[in-house]
């Protein structure tokens, strides 16, 4: 699970790509077998030579000790970390790698801002990255990351289409699934089946009453025709 600071420097990172004029996509496997990084951004550099960037981010030392494969394979590579880790951390960081700085929003500049802002923070270079030769061949590395931003197109489909994607069966046992849990006998209000039962009931009702109030003025528009055949005199008061 993405900690509440992964999300914002993944975020933040996101924003900061775009800036630079790249195509950006999260967690992309490499080829070779080289591991899963964290964020792969693609850009033309001078000349229109393709930079790969690597960004692997930590937000505590553990994570940055931990045993997972770091995907250093681009042309430029960085580590994106909070101030206090990366002072912890500065002299074990290879010669090569970049790293790039996260610091937050203050709250009174994010409430006073005239629009709302992109990202939680802001990065800035605390170390350059030096170039590298690609570590992988760049065919399989440019198909990985065509996958891997399918991969997020189709789950921002998905997330539009709601819903829509499930069957009735599917949705009636997550229903009851749900409401298994935790159920209140005391406060049905509280609870997602008998809240569901209500919305279900009050809009028949007032589908109902719709219908009655359409057939009810249907029935006096006829009425009133109705009295105009047999009593043609009262035909200049409809």
């Amino acid at each position: 699970m993405k900690t509440k600071l992964t999300k914002q420097l993944e975020s933040t990172l996101y924003q900061y790509c775009l800036e630079q004029g790249a195509y950006v996509v999260e967690e992309v496997s490499m080829p070779a077998k080289k591991g899963i990084v964290d964020t792969l951004s693609y850009q033309l550099g001078p000349d229109n030579q393709v930079e790969w960037r690597c960004y692997e981010l930590k937000v505590t030392k553990a994570d940055f000790h931990s045993k997972a494969q770091l995907s250093f394979i681009g042309h430029y590579n960085y580590f994106v970390l909070p101030q206090a880790l990366y002072e912890e951390v500065a002299d074990e960081i290879p010669t090569q790698i970049g790293v790039l700085i996260y610091r937050p929003f203050d709250q009174q500049a994010v409430d006073l801002a005239p629009q709302p802002l992109r990202a939680p923070g802001f990065l800035t270079v605390a170390k350059k990255a030096q170039r590298q030769d690609l570590q992988v061949d760049e065919t399989a590395l440019t198909g990985h990351f065509v996958a891997s931003l399918f991969r997020e197109v189709d789950k921002a489909k998905r997330v539009k289409k709601g819903l829509q994607l499930y069957s009735d069966d599917q949705l009636f046992k997550a229903l009851k699934k749900r409401a298994k849990v935790g159920y209140d006998i005391y406060q049905p209000d509280h609870n997602l089946y008998d809240r569901f039962v209500d919305d279900i009931q009050n809009e028949a009702i007032t589908a109902l009453q719709t219908e009655l109030d359409a057939r009810n003025a249907e029935y006096q528009a006829l009425q009133l025709k109705y009295r105009a055949l047999v009593h043609p005199d009262l035909e200049d008061q409809l």
